[in-house]
């Protein structure tokens, strides 16, 4: 998968994004990925297109709602998935954080990360995935159900790419494993 490759160590964020990513001490997402990971989307394919580099991602991806949309679709990716149920810690996690609770976390996290008005109020990213023993291979598997969530919203490319450099910011305080 293309947009996996992003979640390396090698990625960086957009100058725009640089110091607030700092400022936040990246507790994004991943949501398992928290985190686990949602991002956001709906806006019309015109509007994406020609939204100015200046705009804050948060609002070329279609603001609170576009990032629920995605966020919804994602955690129901991720707790239905049958190989990362197989991890014990991954599945009691389901159950101590149910879905319709990660769905208001996650969307609370990518709409901050992204340049919106809202505030993460969840704990951190290293505190909330340690007991989890998320592997380097769960890790692909979560980016992989992020992009087909992202890619049934139509979320653009660039937008995509900039997405995956700010959740792969996070990778070292989910992944504990490399198996």
């Amino acid at each position: 998968m293309a947009s996996a490759a992003c979640l390396g160590a090698g990625c960086g964020l957009s100058t725009a994004f640089a110091h607030k990513e700092e400022a936040m001490n990246v507790r994004l997402i991943g949501v398992s990925i928290a985190l686990a990971l949602g991002a956001p989307l709906n806006p019309p394919a015109q509007a994406q297109q020609t939204a100015s580099p200046k705009t804050a991602l948060y609002d070329r991806l279609g603001g609170l709602k576009g990032i629920s949309l995605v966020v919804d679709d994602f955690i129901d990716r991720l707790v239905t998935n049958k190989t990362l149920n197989k991890n014990p810690a991954i599945n009691a996690g389901r159950k101590s954080s149910p879905a319709p609770y990660l769905k208001v976390q996650v969307a609370q996290l990518m709409c901050e990360v992204t340049g919106g008005p809202c505030k993460y109020t969840g704990k951190d990213m290293k505190s909330s995935h340690a007991h989890m023993n998320i592997s380097e291979k769960e890790w692909d598997i979560m980016a992989a159900e992020f992009k087909k969530s992202l890619d049934k919203f139509k979320v653009p490319a660039a937008e995509q790419n900039e997405l995956f450099e700010i959740v792969g910011k996070t990778k070292a305080d989910i992944v504990v494993s490399k198996s």
